[in-house]
């Protein structure tokens, strides 16, 4: 048997902690370890548990869950983190997101959700649905205009390590399609495209879909 989830929550709201908690507690294969009520706490309790999964609110009085996420993430890269937030997608959210976060979800979802997203986030996947996905194309074509330089930091040499087979999973995962979508569009077993995934992120060094998101549309591959 394999080692639960660990799990830290941040949020300024206990009664939000408190449902997460409820939630969380009742799976067998999740634990939480740790609350915070602010950013700075979750900076700390996250260097000293070490938790598998941050779910980190964005609003919160103080240092907020977007510089707290850049900051746990520029301390221990492999940080998967969870934002949480009751809009649907605003700035703050996604600021979040290119701060180094692994996933969105809405403070609103059903429990078979949260625990979806953190065991997807836990195994290296990224909780973003293809809605977000979209949502977040939208506001980069807002945020940098014009057309995406493909060489940009050396970027279109990386993009020629990639076999064609793992260029098109790239452009599938950017477009918010899952494993299972993929293999289905592909004709693809599903272990398969996940030896894909993981290779294209290997190969662009990317931690996750969210930065493949970023990394496609910088680089021309997809459009919003």
């Amino acid at each position: 048997m394999t080692d639960p989830v660990r799990i830290l929550l941040v949020d300024d709201q206990q009664l939000i902690r408190l449902g997460f908690g409820l939630v969380l507690g009742a799976e067998d294969d999740l634990d939480v370890v740790g609350e915070a009520s602010n950013g700075a706490e979750a900076i700390h309790l996250a260097a000293t548990l070490r938790p598998d999964v941050i779910l980190m609110d964005v609003r919160m009085p103080g240092l907020d869950g977007i510089e707290a996420t850049r900051r746990i993430v520029a301390a221990n890269p492999d940080s998967r983190i969870i934002i949480l937030t009751t809009f649907d997608l605003d700035e703050y959210a996604f600021g979040a997101l290119r701060a180094g976060a692994s996933g969105f979800l809405l403070k609103d979802a059903l429990p078979n959700e949260l625990t979806s997203a953190i065991r997807a986030v836990h195994a290296g996947d990224a909780a973003v649905s293809t809605r977000i996905t979209k949502r977040m194309l939208e506001l980069f074509a807002t945020a940098l205009p014009g057309t995406p330089a493909a060489a940009e930091d050396g970027s279109a040499t990386e993009l020629a390590e990639l076999t064609p087979r793992e260029h098109d999973i790239l452009v599938a995962m950017a477009e918010g399609l899952s494993n299972a979508e993929i293999a289905a569009h592909f004709v693809l077993s599903e272990s398969t495209v996940k030896t894909h995934v993981g290779r294209v992120l290997m190969k662009l060094q990317l931690r996750d879909r969210v930065q493949a998101v970023i990394f496609a549309y910088k680089h021309g591959l997809v459009r919003p």
